[in-house]
């Protein structure tokens, strides 16, 4: 870890580690990231990584005091929000981190993969090497970063592992690339093909990682990955929960949802800031209260977020809540991808003021859902 922090990351990591009696039995890092926000703006955070205190220390608030000092030196940094890919969903609640965007895993029949229009899309495939993927990859995913909600900036080393190599049992990986007319790159694509002797011994086709910046890419890509010959199925391991693919194909059911779950766990460390970081495409005015933020209690009290097209203003108010919530809704509400009324529903928020929550949900909501393509 020390090896890849000073080759690396340089100043971008920024571990915390925790003692009893002289001996380490904790450790944790932030990873300074950005992530595009609603109004496609970049805004920067503290990623969470590398978490963890040994089993005979658990339960002494260690972890909760690593926590705070990277909250602490996040706010120094000027960093609004603190991010993590959690890997048990009841451990991080507790430090005010909640799913703010979604993944799915589905399966597709090659059988049942028709298009609804067979004609294939302008532009060029081609079948590239690792080499080149991994020239392609930031190419694409900066362009992309750009234009979807919940996208995260990638590490130095994001796609250094790209390989033509076996790896397990699993096969090598193979690598797609689309170009447009021309000549210029619109999308990649990193898959297994499995190999089968006779079509009755046929296998899955495994989609590791797809991204593309234009439709006819997108189009053209899964029309390829979805017909290989000597291949039952396509699997895709981790989507967004709205995949335009469903709506190209002759029969919308038969791209099955197999996995549903949280994708990026988002925590607000500097309320105003955060607020007025993102964008808000209709007028509004709202007085929200926090009642309890252990950890940052700079954000408990009541703020009036006054919103709209050119701009959004956070200050601290006297006046009446029209709803009050925990500093965990806030932050799932705050990429757009999650719904209001199902956190009231749930207790998470509380509506003082009839057409409040319609409110929240207007100015809050952003279409397509939040998503990121990695975690850390």
């Amino acid at each position: 870890m020390e090896s890849w922090a000073d080759e690396v990351m340089a100043d971008h990591f920024h571990p915390q580690a925790a003692f009893a009696d002289g001996k380490l039995v904790g450790g944790s890092a932030m990873i300074s990231m950005a992530i595009t926000v609603p109004g496609l703006g970049s805004v920067p955070f503290g990623g969470v990584t590398a978490t963890g205190v040994i089993a005979t220390h658990r339960r002494r608030g260690l972890l909760r005091a690593m926590m705070q000092a990277m909250f602490d030196e996040a706010l120094g940094r000027g960093e609004p929000l603190a991010a993590l890919s959690a890997s048990e969903g009841g451990i991080y609640g507790r430090y005010g981190f909640s799913p703010a965007t979604m993944r799915s895993r589905w399966e597709l029949e090659r059988s049942a993969a028709t298009f609804l229009d067979q004609e294939q899309p302008p532009g060029s495939l081609e079948l590239v090497d690792a080499a080149a993927a991994r020239l392609a990859w930031p190419e694409i995913h900066e362009q992309l970063r750009g234009r979807q909600v919940g996208e995260l900036t990638p590490q130095p080393d994001q796609w250094a592992g790209l390989t033509d190599d076996a790896v397990g049992t699993g096969g090598p990986m193979r690598y797609l690339v689309h170009r447009d007319r021309r000549g210029n790159l619109d999308g990649v694509a990193n898959f297994r093909l499995p190999w089968s002797p006779t079509p009755e011994h046929a296998g899955t086709l495994v989609v590791d990682g797809f991204q593309t910046v234009s439709m006819d890419a997108y189009r053209a890509m899964w029309m390829l990955l979805t017909d290989f010959d000597l291949t039952r199925k396509v699997v895709a391991a981790s989507r967004p929960t709205d995949e335009p693919l469903r709506w190209l194909l002759r029969d919308p059911r038969a791209m099955r949802i197999t996995r549903q779950a949280d994708n990026l766990w988002l925590r607000i460390l500097d309320l105003p800031k955060a607020l007025t970081a993102r964008s808000y495409e209709c007028a509004a005015e709202l007085t929200i209260a926090i009642d309890v933020d252990d950890m940052c209690p700079h954000n408990v009290g009541v703020w009036q977020l006054m919103v709209g097209p050119e701009g959004a203003s956070c200050t601290p108010t006297g006046k009446q809540p029209d709803l009050t919530m925990d500093i965990q809704a806030l932050g799932s509400l705050y990429l757009g991808g999650m719904s209001a009324a199902l956190l009231a529903a749930a207790g998470r928020i509380r509506a003082h003021r009839s057409g409040a929550l319609a409110d929240l949900t207007r100015v809050f909501r952003c279409d397509p859902a939040p998503f990121n393509s990695f975690g850390f």
